[in-house]
């Protein structure tokens, strides 16, 4: 192969990848996980089975880059250079949070389940997918509290956990994200907390 092949074989690659993540999240979307195949995204994507084995061990490896894929197009992290509370900021980022688990719900409920099958693809997904985004809520709020608006009795990691569990419970059961909730969340989190007692780390 000459120079001008092997420089335009990547962009061939990053492209059938990215039909076939196209045709992945269209397909779960329209037919539900359980009932879309791995030929059936090959052919929607115009991509051989081959070349998608040579991506993706399976298919709800694909799944999971198409849908994290689609959670970074539709959820910014909070910038936190803005001059806005950080309470709006945090509803405001729970609100584009939820918008997306409206939209991708059942293929993440499929993806859970199928992280329960699979101890390999339950730590990718783990590792790609939750932790990353336990870890954005995480240090928002130590810059909440290094601005003053999050009171240094409070644990950022557990606060961030407490929210993440929040919604994948509303989600792994089936209820849906009620209107209003991310402002809920974030009243919850920024509350007063002079009756609370202090972390262990806190006290002298």
């Amino acid at each position: 192969m000459d120079d001008d092949g092997k420089r335009s074989g990547r962009p061939r690659d990053l492209e059938a990848g990215q039909a076939l993540k196209d045709a992945a999240l269209a397909l779960v979307r329209g037919h539900g996980y359980g009932r879309v195949s791995i030929a059936m995204i090959a052919e929607k994507a115009g991509v051989a089975r081959q070349t998608l084995y040579n991506r993706w061990k399976t298919k709800a490896d694909l799944v999971l880059d198409a849908v994290f894929d689609e959670a970074n197009r539709q959820v910014s992290s909070p910038d936190v250079a803005v001059d806005l509370p950080m309470r709006q900021q945090l509803e405001h980022y729970l609100n584009d949070v939820f918008m997306h688990l409206r939209a991708d719900g059942d293929t993440l409920r499929a993806l859970i389940a199928a992280a329960q099958e699979t101890h390999g693809f339950q730590t990718a997904f783990r590792e790609r997918f939750v932790k990353p985004r336990e870890a954005i809520v995480t240090e928002f709020l130590r810059h909440a509290q290094q601005r003053g608006e999050l009171s240094p009795a409070r644990d950022p990691a557990l606060l961030s956990a407490m929210i993440h569990g929040v919604f994948w419970y509303n989600l792994l059961n089936g209820r849906g994200i009620e209107a209003g909730l991310a402002g809920t969340i974030a009243a919850e989190i920024f509350r007063e907390t002079g009756d609370l007692p202090q972390r262990a780390d806190q006290v002298s």
